[in-house]
């Protein structure tokens, strides 16, 4: 596997407190990371002290410390805690659900003197490095960040701040996760799960175009799950996989790569034929859509939707694969799951899903979504209940959902988008870069729900970051009509918006778009490759 990921020190931005330790602004300085034997003055740290530092947005990598001194030359004993929020790097193992799972967070270590050490790789903005033995001299210390050497391609820009930064926000989230795999969370959840991928994969198809560890993901699933299991344990996630490789075929074009998952795709949705009753319901047991739904009525509702997406989807894979005879089998299961319509039991997501996958009625859904319509809501399956206000033509509903539900996690410190979040919790809450305050709720360490409670809940998920695929797709106004992005329409929905600019990245290059209201129309003007064919018009 040849890597692409690079390894850049950058330093603390500000040091937001310290207790029994002397020159700490010495690890400020920017050109102290190599030890050195020499007359030194160094931030020295005393036995129980610490100093805590802010790298000013989340990061993925590690931290590394540079020893000048230990007691008697000696080993000294640090013990460093990396936080997505303040509150979690002052936390301990335990401690509202502060844990080390999938990546080390609270270390303890040996620190020789005229020592470099790295330490750590997860996901983290804040560091609290505490001493445990005498003193411990720190010449200096970095974060080892860690990332793709990858350009953004893709670009939006409008007339509201908000949307702009909320664009970048789930583009950089989503950048963080694309690491040799792509990732759900890059401190917790570091693993591919294929069910919740295709709001990632919308999003570096808008931003980066092509990238590779979308297919090493997909085809580490598919070879690690025969046909036989369901992908990480559970049906709608191998259902998934059937969408996203549509929709990456569609962006890039690859005929070769999406022929050598053919009979893999062809046997999944033989499986998938069996398990729908002439009724319309459905003979699957494991009903996960998302955690919302689980083990709820909702539920049957989410999967019929996946199977109803299932079959659309692999409906036009075997059209383009030129298997003729279960395109047709694709489209008889489609008759039979039009006969059967589950309630979506007032839940948000599976609703989105019943609407976006055609099994619903788009109207009468919206009009449901539209509904106390910051509530209910989760940054994951919230993306496609963004698509039901576009395609119900609410675009300025959609603007409030995107302003005031995403758009809230940066009033409590945000440089990424979150795992989940909930309007409710930022009632009488401080932020991610506060300290506590007996007065008020720890927006991260008091809440979180399900298998996310606590400090447990990722802050950098890149299955939060929809907006950024939503506002390429329907205010920016690109839709892909043929595989290769060689057919594409553009047909924004500016709302109240005054003008919007960008670009889409396409294996050709990328079009620059423009829109601007004048004399009360929108006047668009495009450039783009000589490959592809623009054309404009009422969206499919």
């Amino acid at each position: 596997m040849k890597e692409k990921l690079i390894r850049e020190h950058i330093n603390a931005l500000k040091i937001l407190d310290c207790k029994n330790c002397e020159n700490s602004e010495l690890l400020l300085d920017k050109k102290r990371n190599q030890a050195a034997i020499s007359n030194l003055t160094c931030c020295t740290l005393k036995k129980d002290g610490y100093i805590f530092l802010d790298f000013g947005r989340e990061i993925h990598g590690g931290i590394n410390i540079v020893v000048h001194k230990t007691k008697d030359e000696q080993s000294g004993k640090l013990r460093v805690v990396f936080g997505e929020s303040v509150s979690e790097a002052l936390s301990k193992i335990g401690e509202k659900n502060a844990t080390n799972n999938h990546s080390l967070r609270d270390i303890t270590v040996e620190v020789p003197f005229l020592s470099n050490n790295e330490i750590g790789k997860t996901g983290f903005r804040f560091v609290k490095i505490e001493a445990l033995t005498e003193y411990v001299e720190i010449k200096s210390v970095t974060a080892i960040f860690i990332y793709k050497d990858i350009e953004y391609k893709g670009d939006f820009e409008c007339d509201n701040v908000l949307l702009n930064d909320i664009w970048k926000t789930g583009a950089y989230t989503v950048h963080l996760n694309m690491q040799d795999y792509l990732w759900d969370g890059i401190k917790r959840d570091r693993l591919v799960w294929i069910g919740d991928m295709h709001p990632e994969t919308s999003i570096i198809s808008s931003v980066f175009g092509y990238d590779d560890c979308v297919p090493r993901s997909l085809d580490l699933t598919r070879d690690e799950t025969p046909v036989s299991d369901w992908m990480c344990g559970m049906p709608t996630y191998s259902m998934w996989w059937l969408k996203i490789h549509r929709d990456w075929y569609y962006q890039n074009g690859d005929i070769n790569y999406l022929k050598e998952q053919q009979d893999y795709i062809f046997e999944l949705l033989k499986k998938l034929f069996e398990l729908i009753n002439d009724d319309g319901t459905n003979k699957i047991d494991y009903k996960f859509v998302d955690w919302s739904s689980f083990e709820t009525d909702a539920a049957d509702s989410g999967v019929h939707a996946m199977l109803t997406l299932s079959m659309n989807t692999g409906k036009e894979l075997c059209e383009i694969l030129e298997n003729t005879e279960l395109a047709s089998e694709c489209q008889k299961n489609l008759s039979k799951l039009k006969n059967y319509s589950p309630s979506y039991v007032d839940n948000k997501q599976m609703a989105a899903l019943m609407a976006y996958s055609g099994a619903g009625d788009i109207k009468e859904i919206y009009e449901f979504l539209k509904r106390e319509p910051l509530k209910g809501l989760s940054t994951f399956l919230g993306f496609y209940v963004l698509n039901v206000y576009a395609m119900s033509g609410d675009i300025d509903g959609a603007f409030n959902v995107i302003e005031n539900y995403w758009g809230r996690m940066f009033e409590f410190g945000a440089t990424t988008f979150w795992e989940d979040f909930d309007v409710e919790w930022a009632e009488n809450a401080y932020g991610i870069d506060e300290f506590p305050k007996d007065e008020k709720s720890d927006i991260h360490g008091d809440n979180g729900k399900y298998c996310y409670t606590g400090f447990r809940h990722s802050l950098c998920h890149g299955w939060a970051g929809g907006p950024t695929a939503f506002l390429s797709r329907y205010v920016l106004g690109v839709e892909i009509l043929e595989p290769g992005c060689k057919k594409i329409r553009i047909n924004p929905m500016l709302g109240k918006l005054n003008w919007v600019k960008g670009k889409y990245p396409t294996p050709y290059g990328e079009i620059e778009i423009e829109h601007k209201r004048e004399n009360n129309e929108v006047v668009t003007r495009v450039t783009a490759p000589k490959e592809i064919e623009i054309i404009t018009g009422e969206r499919g």
